[in-house]
């Protein structure tokens, strides 16, 4: 089993994620595909080395500046604003309550995402020719 070198900096989470995967995965699988955003801690040097001792994954990066593919990032931004924006906590508890009050207001109100559909604040641009600005 890979063990890495490192305590408590940022990517320690994220490989005891993978290690925890590994172990619970059956023997004969044989490839592993893991699609990750540019977060620092999914390219880290300890990720290539869990890599190389464990040949079945690979790791697929999503392209720089296109969080649009990252599908977590819109239900991000909506608990962000439903559960956190704006607020502060005391204790830990507090965060989970205000989570799970979220969660809960979203899920008796939900409707699907569109994906990739522009967002309806932002007008859709006429086709042709860009017309100059008035003068006065």
């Amino acid at each position: 089993a890979f063990t890495h070198s490192y305590s408590r900096r940022t990517g320690e989470n994220w490989i005891d994620f993978l290690e925890r995967v590994e172990r619970w995965l059956p023997a004969g699988i044989t490839r592993v595909y893991a699609v990750l955003d540019n977060l620092a801690a999914h390219g880290s040097r300890d990720v290539l080395l869990f890599n190389v001792a464990c040949p079945r994954w690979e790791f697929v990066f999503q392209p720089v500046a296109a969080a649009y593919l990252n599908l977590i990032e819109p239900w991000w931004k909506i608990l962000r604003s439903l559960a956190l924006k704006g607020r502060r906590f005391g204790t830990w508890e507090e965060i989970v309550e205000a989570v799970n009050r979220a969660t809960a207001y979203w899920n008796s109100h939900r409707h699907p995402f569109h994906w990739g559909r522009r967002r309806r604040h932002r007008p859709r641009r006429p086709a042709g020719v860009a017309t100059p600005p008035s003068v006065r």
